[in-house]
């Protein structure tokens, strides 16, 4: 059946708005997965803040030129395609898209990745996972920013520690 004009324009326009709002795009062939286990993919990556979307090729590359990324995804877009369009946090989403993929779905498969304006192949794509997450990121940023602060702060402390544990010793010494 015939996509009309406008349904045309519809999607090139929820395609464009997913690009401008993900951070990277991950693209899958699903052939042979069944609806309701997508389903239950789109459901699993909605919690990390990425949209999976099955789309049409030729409209996709469309709403990639409105956002000004002229890209050649001949390799990455072979046969049926869907694209997790990954919000802020990369590393979460792919893993989650990976262990879906490993634990229910083996006939889903990733088949590239876009980042930035690079078209990254099937082993860049999956070696997304392997960024950390927003959260460990964060913790190590703080773990940065607190060390010298902490290390001060026993700095100062260690003369008066110190001198306390010479004169427990002493009072322990003659109280013997």
């Amino acid at each position: 059946m015939a996509i009309t004009r406008q349904k045309k324009e519809e999607l090139v326009a929820l395609y464009s708005e997913q690009i401008q709002k993900s951070s990277a795009l991950v693209f899958t062939d699903y052939r042979g997965a069944k609806v309701s286990k997508i389903n239950g993919l789109r459901d699993k990556l909605r919690s990390t803040g990425t949209a999976y979307i099955v789309t049409k090729k030729t409209l996709f590359d469309l709403a990639l030129k409105q956002n000004g990324r002229d890209l050649d995804l001949s390799s990455v877009t072979d046969g049926s395609t869907a694209v997790a369009f990954l919000g802020e946090d990369i590393g979460t989403g792919v893993k989650t898209l990976k262990d879906w993929i490993k634990a229910e779905a083996d006939v889903v498969r990733i088949t590239g990745a876009v980042l930035d304006n690079d078209v990254l192949n099937v082993a860049q794509a999956e070696s997304l996972a392997d960024l950390p997450t927003r959260e460990e990121m964060l913790s190590k940023l703080l773990a940065t920013i607190i060390a010298p602060a902490s290390q001060l702060v026993r700095t100062i402390n260690e003369p008066g520690a110190s001198l306390a544990r010479v004169l427990k010793a002493q009072a322990d010494k003659e109280a013997a």
